[in-house]
């Protein structure tokens, strides 16, 4: 089901944090289908775009994380500094692709349907921000056109990409989805147990 591009796009996937509020990393907690909780969201995204790296921390293993060998992955070395710093490491890593357009997914989102991304995918240009809605609330993935990239290079720490997409509300388009999962990031052990199994 991947989709056919509109404009070359490559998906981040944020997996560099630090997982405060979950307790322990979640990233490698076990789904009630025993994948873990990185590589339920890889699989996702895989599922619909063609080009998907991983940003982890330095020290990590990708293979304890659940991560197949193929799977394409860059380190932040400056995670800790916060998600900013991650998502810089990821857009610096493109510069000499010949991507239009940056998906940038969130590690803990397993459940993220193929057909909203390939939908937000076919709304990306270079020119344009894409973010998807349900039920009035906007929620991830967001679509980056390249014209963008320089300033989400200048984000720092936690700061996320609101600002950008304040600065430049003439050219973001929301697309509604019938999608809850695009709300849904798995902040603790419950949310983790409650998710459905495959």
């Amino acid at each position: 089901m991947v989709s056919t591009p509109t404009a070359p796009l490559v998906a981040l996937l944020l997996a560099a944090g630090s997982a405060r509020r979950f307790g322990s990393d979640k990233r490698v907690a076990r789904l009630p289908d025993g994948r873990t909780l990185l590589r339920a969201s890889l699989e996702s995204a895989r599922s619909a775009y063609a080009d998907v790296r991983v940003i982890l921390r330095p020290q990590d293993d990708s293979a304890a994380l659940g991560l197949p060998a193929d799977c394409r992955v860059i380190r932040s070395a400056r995670c800790q500094e916060g998600m900013a710093h991650s998502l810089a490491a990821g857009i610096t890593a493109l510069q000499d692709s010949d991507a239009a357009v940056v998906a940038v997914l969130l590690g803990d989102m397993p459940l993220i349907r193929p057909q909203t991304l390939i939908a937000l995918q076919q709304q990306a240009a270079a020119g344009r921000i894409v973010v998807p809605s349900y039920a009035g609330q906007r929620g991830h993935p967001v679509l980056f056109g390249r014209a963008f990239w320089p300033e989400l290079l200048m984000l720092q720490g936690d700061q996320g990409a609101r600002g950008v997409l304040q600065r430049h509300a003439q050219r973001l388009l929301e697309v509604p989805v019938a999608d809850p999962g695009i709300l849904v990031d798995v902040d603790n052990a419950q949310m983790l147990a409650a998710l459905p199994a495959e």
